[in-house]
């Protein structure tokens, strides 16, 4: 015999099943999201560093910052990838729970994938223009922070989200 709908919905495991769901969803996208971003800005700057250290070797390592500053947007991801897994229960987490950890994994990741691009972008194009003109190192470091205060923003905001998942 099966169960009325009102008798299912007032069953204690009643959305249960599927809010962790939601949750690993958010932990994944976090960081899949966030680690495209980082590999796009990682691949687009070292391209740009290959090229320029033909002609100017000594400035390979000076031109490493690019590299560094991508590979912290996966660093982002992972970070909110462990808070929001770390905070999904089996029997007592709630769909609200999961929507917000899943909303938390979106934001932090999907602020990171296009932070990476722009950091590849101007990592790819700033180690070229440094090797002809030093006085834009500077320059291509200030815009390379801005891009990457984009990811710091969505992390800021997945902290936040995961955060009121936890407090419901």
């Amino acid at each position: 015999m099966s169960a009325t709908p009102s008798e299912t919905l007032s069953t204690a495991s009643a959305g249960n099943d599927t809010a962790p769901f939601f949750g690993f969803m958010g932990a994944a996208s976090a960081l899949v999201f966030a680690c495209m971003g980082a590999a796009y800005g990682t691949a687009k700057s070292g391209v740009g560093i290959a090229s320029m250290g033909v002609m100017r070797p000594e400035l390979v390592m000076k031109s490493i910052v690019p590299v560094v500053m991508a590979g912290v947007l996966g660093i982002y991801g992972l970070i909110i990838a462990v808070i929001i897994s770390t905070n999904v229960k089996r029997d007592v987490y709630k769909l609200y729970d999961g929507y917000a950890h899943l909303s938390a994994g979106l934001a932090c990741g999907l602020a990171g994938l296009p932070a990476g691009m722009a950091i590849g972008i101007v990592g790819d194009a700033g180690v070229r223009a440094n090797a002809q003109q030093p006085k834009l190192f500077v320059g291509m470091i200030l815009i390379l922070i801005f891009a990457e205060a984009l990811a710091l923003y969505g992390l800021i905001v997945g902290i936040i989200l995961a955060s009121k998942a936890s407090a419901s």
